[in-house]
């Protein structure tokens, strides 16, 4: 598969090209890792990589390196009462944060851990 971009012969103004990046996305798409399956006290989840996720999830958070929050919003409302109930701790949190990064493929500094990591 090419890597460079497609132009097409369609003009959308005087002089300029159109370019078309559908292959180059679908090709980092194509190679980001498999979801992650986790468990934790009991509590099992699946993880995407970091970079698989909706950008309307950044949007809600505010700050993708907020990984806590991506975390609570990409697992949803009943996943995050299911692990108040087995009682995570914040430490825990930043445990699965620390490993759902490294499993995403992003360096250490990338993401933080919490907000106020």
């Amino acid at each position: 598969m090419s890597t460079t971009p497609s132009t097409s012969k369609k003009k959308t103004g005087p002089g300029t090209e159109r370019v078309s990046l559908d292959a180059l996305a679908q090709q980092k798409r194509d190679a980001l890792p498999d979801p992650t399956d986790y468990e934790l006290f009991g509590v099992e989840f699946t993880l995407p990589p970091m970079r698989a996720l909706p950008w309307e999830i950044q949007e809600k958070v505010g700050d993708l390196n907020d990984t806590i929050g991506v975390l609570a919003e990409t697992l949803g409302e009943d996943k995050v009462k299911e692990m108040y109930r087995a009682g995570y701790q914040l430490g825990d949190l930043e445990v699965i944060a620390l490993d759902w990064q490294k499993r995403s493929g992003l360096e250490a500094g990338e993401s933080k851990a919490s907000s106020s990591s």
